[in-house]
């Protein structure tokens, strides 16, 4: 990436894990949510949100870019805040949806993102963890409901997930289930 670019991005630092459908983790939630109702544009590395909080029903529209990184664990990423008419001119190109809600879970004094996902993806839950640096980042421990990391592999990343179906979904958990027994 060019030097004029980083002035308009932040290095985003980030693992996820799966999470079991039966696990319990709820209890352990924050009592707001956030919903996600994302668009992955067709031919790009951009990503359309509409974040909506549970708590309030305020919405935020985010165009986001997330550059190619040499590691799954930090990337680039540039965000711009949207308006409803740019949303809807941005809406209208070809893309891929994704739909979750995000939960959040305080663990060894760290926050840890827990997303439900919806539709296609229906019964996939993937913890998430977001630092400030790489070090802090491969030294937290993830809560005790999570089954195994998935940071580097790109089907779990919210594109590569924009683009499977329920049918590749229970093929990819059925793989890491015979890997882990």
């Amino acid at each position: 990436m060019n030097t004029e670019a980083l002035k308009y991005s932040r290095m985003e630092y980030a693992r996820r894990f799966l999470v079991p459908p039966e696990a319990v983790w709820k209890k352990f939630t924050e009592p707001y949510q956030k919903r996600h109702d994302d668009k992955y544009l067709s031919g790009s590395r951009l990503r359309l949100r509409i974040l909506t909080d549970s708590d309030s029903d305020r919405q935020i529209i985010k165009l986001t870019k997330k550059h190619e990184s040499e590691s799954p664990y930090f990337r680039q990423i540039k965000t711009i805040i949207l308006t409803t008419d740019e949303y809807r001119i941005f809406y209208a190109l070809k893309g891929k949806r994704v739909t979750k809600i995000r939960h959040y879970h305080h663990y060894k004094d760290l926050v840890f993102s827990i997303d439900v996902f919806e539709n296609e993806l229906s019964g996939l839950v993937i913890c998430e963890i977001e630092l400030n640096d790489l070090e802090d980042l491969m030294s937290a421990i993830p809560p005790p409901y999570v089954t195994c990391e998935v940071t580097e592999d790109p089907f779990f990343t919210g594109a590569g997930l924009a683009r499977k179906s329920g049918e590749d979904l229970s093929n990819k958990l059925a793989s890491l289930e015979q890997r882990m027994l």
